[in-house]
């Protein structure tokens, strides 16, 4: 019996590993992105990143996947019908605001909320030219200095 133990424990090592590894695999096959990992995009300059995100269907800045655009970042710029926002990794996006634009904060918000230096983030439609069609803008706190 002492023998056996060890033999049942490698045995289920073995079992298990090996299942997981065949899981992986199965997965990385039915993987309509090829197994492109997000370590992948990192690796890459702007342009190529760019470049692959677009193959892929997505511009690594939102969602694209019933038209939809989703940004968030700092307001850099804005006029009567738009703001730019700087984004994480150093881009900007242009997003146009319409009538329908709902501004939100913890209370309900306006255009005018919407000032330099602002933490937002913009829902709506992506238009060709990369830029969004807000649908909602939610003001987010500022982060607190470190």
């Amino acid at each position: 019996m002492s023998k056996l133990v060890p033999i049942i424990t490698a045995v289920a090592v073995v079992v298990g590993g090996g299942s997981f590894y065949g899981g992986m695999k199965y997965a990385e096959s039915k993987n309509p992105r090829g197994g492109f990992s997000r370590a992948d995009i990192q690796n890459l300059s702007p342009e190529e990143r760019q470049a692959r995100l677009q193959q892929l269907g997505t511009t690594g800045r939102g969602f694209r996947g019933n038209g939809g655009g989703f940004t968030n970042g700092e307001i850099i710029s804005k006029d009567d019908k738009s703001v730019t926002v700087k984004l994480p990794d150093g881009g900007s996006r242009i997003v146009f605001l319409s009538g329908e634009t709902q501004i939100m904060k913890s209370a309900a918000g306006s255009p005018g909320d919407l000032v330099i230096g602002a933490q937002v983030t913009v829902n709506g439609s992506q238009n060709q030219d990369g830029s969004i069609t807000a649908e909602t803008v939610q003001l987010r706190p500022n982060p607190s200095p470190r």
